[in-house]
Protein backbone atom coordinates (compact mmCIF):
# COMPACT_ATOMS: atom_id res chain seq x y z
CA UNK A 1 0.00 0.00 0.00
CA UNK A 2 0.98 3.15 -1.00
CA UNK A 3 0.98 6.44 1.36
CA UNK A 4 -1.54 7.81 -0.73
CA UNK A 5 -4.13 4.63 -0.76
CA UNK A 6 -3.58 4.62 3.06
CA UNK A 7 -4.31 8.24 3.25
CA UNK A 8 -7.57 7.82 1.14
CA UNK A 9 -8.66 4.78 3.37
CA UNK A 10 -8.38 7.14 6.43
CA UNK A 11 -10.22 9.75 4.67
CA UNK A 12 -13.09 7.71 4.33
CA UNK A 13 -12.95 6.00 7.85
CA UNK A 14 -13.28 9.61 9.98
CA UNK A 15 -15.54 10.64 7.32
CA UNK A 16 -18.12 8.12 8.05
CA UNK A 17 -17.79 8.84 11.51
CA UNK A 18 -18.22 12.65 11.04
CA UNK A 19 -15.20 13.96 12.09
CA UNK A 20 -14.75 17.49 10.61
CA UNK A 21 -11.97 18.31 8.18
CA UNK A 22 -11.37 14.78 7.92
CA UNK A 23 -8.99 15.10 4.91
CA UNK A 24 -6.55 17.71 7.07
CA UNK A 25 -6.38 15.26 10.36
CA UNK A 26 -5.65 12.59 8.41
CA UNK A 27 -2.94 14.09 6.70
CA UNK A 28 -1.22 15.32 9.83
CA UNK A 29 -1.53 11.92 11.39
CA UNK A 30 0.05 10.07 8.90
CA UNK A 31 2.91 12.56 8.90
CA UNK A 32 3.40 12.15 12.37
CA UNK A 33 3.23 7.79 11.51
CA UNK A 34 6.08 9.13 9.06
CA UNK A 35 7.71 10.71 11.42
CA UNK A 36 7.76 13.79 8.79
CA UNK A 37 6.46 17.16 8.93
CA UNK A 38 3.31 17.90 7.40
CA UNK A 39 4.84 19.77 4.82
CA UNK A 40 6.99 17.52 3.53
CA UNK A 41 3.73 14.90 2.75
CA UNK A 42 3.25 15.34 -0.57
CA UNK A 43 6.69 14.32 -2.11
CA UNK A 44 6.21 10.81 -0.48
CA UNK A 45 2.99 9.83 -1.32
CA UNK A 46 3.29 8.10 -4.02
CA UNK A 47 6.09 5.95 -2.41
CA UNK A 48 5.13 2.52 -0.39
CA UNK A 49 3.99 3.08 3.25
CA UNK A 50 6.79 1.50 5.72
CA UNK A 51 4.81 -1.24 7.97
CA UNK A 52 5.50 0.18 11.03
CA UNK A 53 5.06 3.65 10.04
CA UNK A 54 1.32 1.87 8.56
CA UNK A 55 0.85 0.38 12.06
CA UNK A 56 1.57 3.95 14.06
CA UNK A 57 -0.71 5.40 11.36
CA UNK A 58 -3.57 2.99 11.56
CA UNK A 59 -3.31 3.03 15.20
CA UNK A 60 -3.71 6.83 15.36
CA UNK A 61 -6.72 6.89 12.71
CA UNK A 62 -8.15 4.56 15.25
CA UNK A 63 -7.79 6.67 18.03
CA UNK A 64 -9.09 9.25 16.06
CA UNK A 65 -12.06 7.78 14.91
CA UNK A 66 -13.02 7.71 18.63
CA UNK A 67 -12.75 11.16 18.99
CA UNK A 68 -9.71 11.42 20.71
CA UNK A 69 -8.43 15.43 19.62
CA UNK A 70 -5.30 15.14 16.86
CA UNK A 71 -3.18 16.95 19.37
CA UNK A 72 -3.53 14.25 21.83
CA UNK A 73 -2.19 11.53 19.51
CA UNK A 74 0.92 14.20 18.17
CA UNK A 75 1.24 14.93 21.86
CA UNK A 76 2.12 18.48 20.91
CA UNK A 77 -0.63 21.68 19.28
CA UNK A 78 0.76 24.71 17.44
CA UNK A 79 -0.33 27.88 19.30
CA UNK A 80 1.34 31.48 17.91
CA UNK A 81 3.94 30.47 15.95
CA UNK A 82 5.23 27.70 18.87
CA UNK A 83 4.81 23.90 19.53
CA UNK A 84 3.84 23.34 23.10
CA UNK A 85 3.23 19.47 24.32
CA UNK A 86 -0.25 18.69 25.62
CA UNK A 87 -2.48 15.99 26.78
CA UNK A 88 -5.49 15.27 28.97
CA UNK A 89 -4.00 17.18 31.94
CA UNK A 90 -4.19 20.80 29.88
CA UNK A 91 -6.88 22.34 28.15
CA UNK A 92 -6.04 22.26 24.00
CA UNK A 93 -4.50 25.79 22.83
CA UNK A 94 -6.40 27.45 20.33
CA UNK A 95 -6.60 29.80 17.44
CA UNK A 96 -9.00 31.97 19.21
CA UNK A 97 -6.82 32.71 22.97
CA UNK A 98 -4.56 34.73 20.27
CA UNK A 99 -6.94 37.08 20.60
CA UNK A 100 -5.83 37.92 23.85
CA UNK A 101 -2.08 37.30 23.00
CA UNK A 102 -2.65 40.58 20.40
CA UNK A 103 -4.54 42.40 23.00
CA UNK A 104 -1.57 41.79 25.93
CA UNK A 105 0.80 42.64 23.29
CA UNK A 106 -0.48 45.78 22.04
CA UNK A 107 1.21 47.44 25.31
CA UNK A 108 4.30 46.96 27.29
CA UNK A 109 4.37 44.96 30.23
CA UNK A 110 7.34 43.88 32.34
CA UNK A 111 6.06 41.50 35.08
CA UNK A 112 3.21 38.54 33.97
CA UNK A 113 1.22 36.85 35.94
CA UNK A 114 -1.06 33.52 34.08
CA UNK A 115 -3.90 32.19 36.35
CA UNK A 116 -4.66 29.00 35.43
CA UNK A 117 -1.49 28.81 33.34
CA UNK A 118 -2.70 25.17 32.18
CA UNK A 119 0.18 24.14 29.19
CA UNK A 120 2.04 27.85 29.95
CA UNK A 121 1.15 28.81 26.31
CA UNK A 122 -0.66 31.91 27.08
CA UNK A 123 2.58 33.11 29.62
CA UNK A 124 5.23 31.40 27.10
CA UNK A 125 4.52 33.09 24.63
CA UNK A 126 4.07 36.29 25.83
CA UNK A 127 7.78 36.17 27.31
CA UNK A 128 8.45 34.75 24.59
CA UNK A 129 7.67 37.92 22.21
CA UNK A 130 8.81 40.57 24.91
CA UNK A 131 12.70 39.07 25.96
CA UNK A 132 12.99 41.13 28.59
CA UNK A 133 9.85 40.35 30.60
CA UNK A 134 9.34 37.57 33.35
CA UNK A 135 6.25 36.03 34.64
CA UNK A 136 4.33 33.42 37.09
CA UNK A 137 2.18 30.78 35.45
CA UNK A 138 -0.03 29.66 38.59
CA UNK A 139 -2.68 26.64 38.55
CA UNK A 140 -4.09 24.91 41.12
CA UNK A 141 -3.54 21.28 39.08
CA UNK A 142 0.15 20.18 39.76
CA UNK A 143 -0.24 17.83 36.52
CA UNK A 144 -1.23 21.12 34.43
CA UNK A 145 1.92 22.89 36.02
CA UNK A 146 4.59 19.46 34.99
CA UNK A 147 3.28 20.06 31.23
CA UNK A 148 3.80 23.54 31.77
CA UNK A 149 7.43 23.51 33.11
CA UNK A 150 8.22 20.95 30.09
CA UNK A 151 7.14 23.45 27.48
CA UNK A 152 9.26 26.43 29.42
CA UNK A 153 12.54 24.33 28.97
CA UNK A 154 11.70 23.48 25.18
CA UNK A 155 11.23 26.77 23.88
CA UNK A 156 14.62 27.55 26.01
CA UNK A 157 12.42 29.87 28.71
CA UNK A 158 13.51 30.22 32.03
CA UNK A 159 12.11 33.33 33.19
CA UNK A 160 9.18 31.53 33.84
CA UNK A 161 8.38 30.54 37.49
CA UNK A 162 5.24 27.67 37.97
CA UNK A 163 3.79 27.70 41.29
CA UNK A 164 0.52 25.59 42.41
CA UNK A 165 -2.34 28.35 43.44
CA UNK A 166 -6.40 28.59 43.66
CA UNK A 167 -6.61 31.86 41.55
CA UNK A 168 -4.90 34.68 43.82
CA UNK A 169 -4.77 32.45 46.75
CA UNK A 170 -0.87 32.08 47.58
CA UNK A 171 0.31 34.83 44.84
CA UNK A 172 2.47 37.68 46.27
CA UNK A 173 3.41 41.09 44.67
CA UNK A 174 2.06 43.34 41.76
CA UNK A 175 1.75 42.85 38.31
CA UNK A 176 1.33 45.25 35.33
CA UNK A 177 -0.08 42.44 33.42
CA UNK A 178 -2.67 40.09 34.61
CA UNK A 179 -3.60 37.27 31.89
CA UNK A 180 -6.43 34.37 32.25
CA UNK A 181 -8.13 32.10 29.87
CA UNK A 182 -10.47 30.64 32.98
CA UNK A 183 -13.22 27.89 32.74
CA UNK A 184 -16.13 30.11 31.18
CA UNK A 185 -18.56 27.57 29.71
CA UNK A 186 -21.53 27.02 31.77
CA UNK A 187 -22.68 23.48 32.96
CA UNK A 188 -25.46 23.48 31.06
CA UNK A 189 -23.58 24.05 28.07
CA UNK A 190 -21.58 20.92 28.36
CA UNK A 191 -23.48 18.23 27.15
CA UNK A 192 -23.98 20.13 23.40
CA UNK A 193 -20.27 20.37 23.08
CA UNK A 194 -17.75 18.57 20.72
CA UNK A 195 -16.92 14.81 21.97
CA UNK A 196 -13.26 15.65 21.66
CA UNK A 197 -13.67 18.02 24.88
CA UNK A 198 -14.15 14.82 26.82
CA UNK A 199 -10.41 13.92 26.76
CA UNK A 200 -9.61 17.14 28.38
CA UNK A 201 -9.75 18.45 32.32
CA UNK A 202 -13.43 19.17 32.90
CA UNK A 203 -12.24 21.45 35.08
CA UNK A 204 -10.57 23.66 32.95
CA UNK A 205 -13.58 23.92 30.62
CA UNK A 206 -16.75 24.47 33.08
CA UNK A 207 -17.00 25.87 36.59
CA UNK A 208 -20.08 23.76 36.94
CA UNK A 209 -22.35 26.81 37.27
CA UNK A 210 -23.45 29.83 35.67
CA UNK A 211 -19.48 29.90 33.75
CA UNK A 212 -18.76 33.37 35.79
CA UNK A 213 -17.09 32.06 39.32
CA UNK A 214 -13.35 32.45 37.81
CA UNK A 215 -14.72 35.85 36.93
CA UNK A 216 -15.94 37.14 40.34
CA UNK A 217 -12.69 35.19 42.19
CA UNK A 218 -10.27 37.07 39.99
CA UNK A 219 -12.44 40.44 39.79
CA UNK A 220 -11.73 39.71 43.94
CA UNK A 221 -7.89 40.00 43.65
CA UNK A 222 -7.16 42.03 40.25
CA UNK A 223 -6.95 45.66 41.78
CA UNK A 224 -4.73 43.92 45.02
CA UNK A 225 -1.76 42.23 42.18
CA UNK A 226 -1.81 45.03 39.82
CA UNK A 227 0.17 47.61 39.37
CA UNK A 228 -1.13 50.85 39.15
CA UNK A 229 -2.13 51.60 35.40
CA UNK A 230 -1.83 47.70 35.39
CA UNK A 231 -3.56 45.88 32.71
CA UNK A 232 -5.97 42.68 33.03
CA UNK A 233 -6.68 40.40 30.34
CA UNK A 234 -9.44 37.87 30.50
CA UNK A 235 -10.84 35.55 27.86
CA UNK A 236 -14.09 35.25 27.39
CA UNK A 237 -17.17 33.03 26.12
CA UNK A 238 -19.11 35.31 22.94
CA UNK A 239 -22.07 36.04 25.38
CA UNK A 240 -19.92 36.83 28.34
CA UNK A 241 -18.78 40.52 27.72
CA UNK A 242 -21.26 42.44 29.15
CA UNK A 243 -21.41 40.37 32.35
CA UNK A 244 -17.66 39.79 32.70
CA UNK A 245 -17.06 44.03 32.50
CA UNK A 246 -19.42 44.12 35.26
CA UNK A 247 -17.83 42.33 37.77
CA UNK A 248 -14.64 43.76 36.87
CA UNK A 249 -15.70 47.26 36.73
CA UNK A 250 -17.73 46.79 40.25
CA UNK A 251 -14.23 45.80 41.80
CA UNK A 252 -12.85 49.18 40.99
CA UNK A 253 -11.05 48.66 37.25
CA UNK A 254 -11.64 50.26 34.15
CA UNK A 255 -12.84 48.42 31.27
CA UNK A 256 -10.75 49.42 28.73
CA UNK A 257 -12.11 47.15 25.82
CA UNK A 258 -14.02 44.09 24.58
CA UNK A 259 -11.46 42.44 21.90
CA UNK A 260 -13.46 40.30 18.79
CA UNK A 261 -11.48 37.32 17.68
CA UNK A 262 -11.05 36.73 13.58
CA UNK A 263 -14.93 35.92 13.25
CA UNK A 264 -15.96 38.94 14.97
CA UNK A 265 -17.35 37.10 18.36
CA UNK A 266 -16.45 38.87 21.74
CA UNK A 267 -13.95 36.29 23.00
CA UNK A 268 -11.46 39.09 25.69
CA UNK A 269 -11.83 41.63 28.04
CA UNK A 270 -9.26 44.14 28.97
CA UNK A 271 -9.39 46.40 32.12
CA UNK A 272 -7.14 48.71 33.89
CA UNK A 273 -6.47 49.37 37.63
CA UNK A 274 -6.62 53.43 38.19
CA UNK A 275 -3.63 55.07 37.30
CA UNK A 276 -1.17 57.26 39.96
CA UNK A 277 -3.51 60.56 40.76
CA UNK A 278 -6.36 59.16 38.95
Amino acid sequence: MTAQQALAAAVRALTEVGIPDAPRDARRLLAHALGIAPGRLTLVLPDPLPPESAARFEAAIARRVAREPVSHITGTRAFYGRDFRVCPDVLDPRPETETLIAAALAAPFGRVLDLGTGSGCILLTLLAERPDSKGIGADISEPALAVARDNARALGIERAAFLQADWFRGISGRFDLIVSNPPYIAASEMPGLAPELAHEPRTALTDEGDGLSAYRAIARGAVAHLDPGGRLIVEIGPTQGAAVCALLRAAGLEIVAIHADLDGRDRAVEARAAAPGA
